[in-house]
C-alpha cells in the first residue's frame, strides 16, 4: 500500500524517538506511541515521561526502556540525548499546552526534530518565541493536528484545489462533544482538570482544546486563509474559567474573486455527541461533507446533480487519498491511521534530512506556522467574546 513508501524510504533505519510527558495513565501518549510505531518508522528509545523521579521511572519501566535513559527533566534529556552517539532523532511533545514552549525551544536548539501535540503553546506570547526558534534551527517542526491525516480529508483538499466546487463560499466547522457537561474536573479528573485550568490550557478552552482541530480541518481543505472574525463563547459550567461552548464567524481573504464566509460551533456541553468533528463545504458549483465518525466516506454534491459517495481506496478515490491509505476498501481505517499518517508524513521529511535530499512535494504534516494560526485563531476568539461579539482582524 502507498503508505508503506518507497523501497528506499523501507531500507531506512528506524528513527530514534524520544517522548516528553505521555506516562502512566496518559491518554494522547499513549496514542503517539501506537500513531510512531504503526507503520514502522520508529522506536522509542528514551523519556521524560512524567516531572515526578518515580513516575518518570515506572513508566519507562512499563514502556522497556533502558533506565539510564529515562529522566525526569526535559532539559537535561535534551543536553544528554543530543550528545549520545545514538541519541534521538526526534522527540515528541505529548504534556499539556504550558510545558510545550519550554520543552520544545530544547530540542530545537540542539537540532532535534520536534512532533508536537496541539495547541502549539498556551499563549500567543510563546507561540511567537516558539515559531522564532523553529524558524531558526535547522530541525523539523511538526504539529499532530491528526485530522489532516485521515485520507478523505486529502482527497477532499485535492478536488477543492482543482476547482471541482467551483470558487469556494462558506465552509462549516462543528466539534460538539458532552464530556464536561459537568463539572468533573472539581473531582480530580485528570484531562479535565488540566484542560479547564488557564494556567495549564491557555486562554482558550473549547475554543483551543477542540476549536483550534474544527479551525484547522477547515483550512487544510478549502486552502483559505482568516481575515476576521466575531466569537461568543460561554462557560457554561459553573465555576468553570475556561470556555466550554463557542459560536464563531469567520471571514476569509479573498481567493479566486471570492470571499468565503465560515461557521464553526465548538462545544463540550453538547449531550448526546461524543466527538462530533464535521466539515460541509460549498462552492460555486458544488459541496462537500465529511464527518469523522464516518472517516472513510465523503460525500460530494455537483450542483444540479445527485450526491455522490467517494470512498477511501474505493471508486472515485483520488491520488492524495490512495497515498496514505493502507489497506483495500471496504476496510474501515480510523483515529489511530489519521493520526500515524502525521507521523508516516514526518518521518518521510526526517529521511530526506538524513540523506541531505529535497522532500517530496507530495509530504503533507502540520507545520509551526499551522500552530501560530491556531493560537491567532484562541487569541481572536477570546478577544472577540470579551468585546460582545466585536469583529477581530488576525
Amino acid at each position: 500500500m502507498a503508505i508503506e513508501g518507497s523501497s528506499t524510504e523501507t531500507r531506512q533505519k528506524r528513527i530514534r524517538l524520544g517522548m516528553v510527558g505521555g506516562g502512566s495513565g496518559a491518554f494522547i501518549g499513549a496514542v503517539h506511541r501506537i500513531a510512531a510505531r504503526l507503520d514502522d518508522h520508529y522506536e522509542l528509545v528514551a523519556g521524560a515521561l512524567s516531572s515526578t523521579p518515580e513516575k518518570a521511572a515506572a513508566s519507562g519501566r512499563e514502556l522497556g526502556l533502558d533506565p539510564s535513559r529515562v529522566y525526569s527533566d526535559f532539559k537535561e534529556m535534551a543536553i544528554r540525548e543530543a550528545k549520545l552517539k545514538n541519541g534521538i532523532e526526534a522527540v515528541a511533545i505529548v504534556t499539556p499546552n504550558h510545558v510545550h514552549y519550554a520543552a520544545a525551544k530544547e530540542f530545537l536548539k540542539r537540532g532535534i526534530h520536534v512532533i508536537c501535540d496541539k495547541p502549539l503553546t498556551s499563549t500567543l506570547a510563546d507561540a511567537k518565541k516558539l515559531k522564532k526558534a523553529a524558524d531558526e534551527s535547522d530541525a523539523l517542526f511538526v504539529l499532530t493536528h491528526n485530522y489532516t491525516g485521515y485520507p478523505m480529508v486529502r482527497q477532499a483538499r485535492e478536488m477543492i484545489a482543482n476547482g471541482d466546487i467551483g470558487a469556494v463560499r462558506l465552509v462549516q466547522m462543528e466539534y460538539p462533544q458532552d464530556w464536561l457537561t459537568e463539572n468533573i474536573e472539581q473531582s480530580g479528573q485528570k484531562q479535565a482538570s488540566w484542560r479547564t485550568d488557564p494556567a495549564r490550557s491557555g486562554a482558550g478552552g473549547s475554543t483551543g482544546d477542540i476549536g483550534t482541530h474544527a479551525y484547522n480541518l477547515g483550512c487544510f481543505v478549502s486552502g483559505l486563509e482568516l481575515d476576521e472574525l466575531s466569537a461568543d463563547l460561554d462557560s457554561f459550567v459553573s465555576g468553570r474559567q475556561l470556555d466550554d461552548n463557542a459560536h464563531v464567524m469567520l471571514r476569509f481573504k479573498e481567493k479566486d474573486g471570492a470571499r468565503a464566509k465560515g461557521m464553526l460551533w465548538c462545544s463540550q456541553v453538547a449531550p448526546g455527541n461524543e466527538n462530533g468533528l464535521m466539515l460541509r463545504v460549498y462552492g460555486t458549483e458544488g459541496g462537500l461533507e465529511w464527518t469523522q465518525k464516518e472517516p472513510n466516506y465523503l460525500w460530494y454534491t455537483p450542483f444540479g446533480e445527485p450526491k455522490r459517495l467517494l470512498t477511501r481506496a474505493g471508486a472515485g478515490a483520488s491520488p492524495a487519498a490512495a497515498r496514505v491509505s493502507r489497506i483495500p476498501s471496504g476496510h474501515p481505517e480510523g483515529y489511530l491511521e489519521g493520526f500515524a499518517n502525521i507521523y508516516s508524513e514526518a518521518a518521510r521529511a526526517i529521511y530526506a534530512k538524513r540523506d541531505g535530499a529535497k522532500v517530496d512535494e507530495a509530504v503533507t504534516y502540520p507545520t509551526i506556522d499551522d500552530g501560530m494560526k491556531g493560537m491567532v485563531f484562541v487569541d481572536a476568539c477570546v478577544r472577540s467574546s470579551q468585546r460582545n461579539g466585536a469583529w477581530i482582524k488576525v
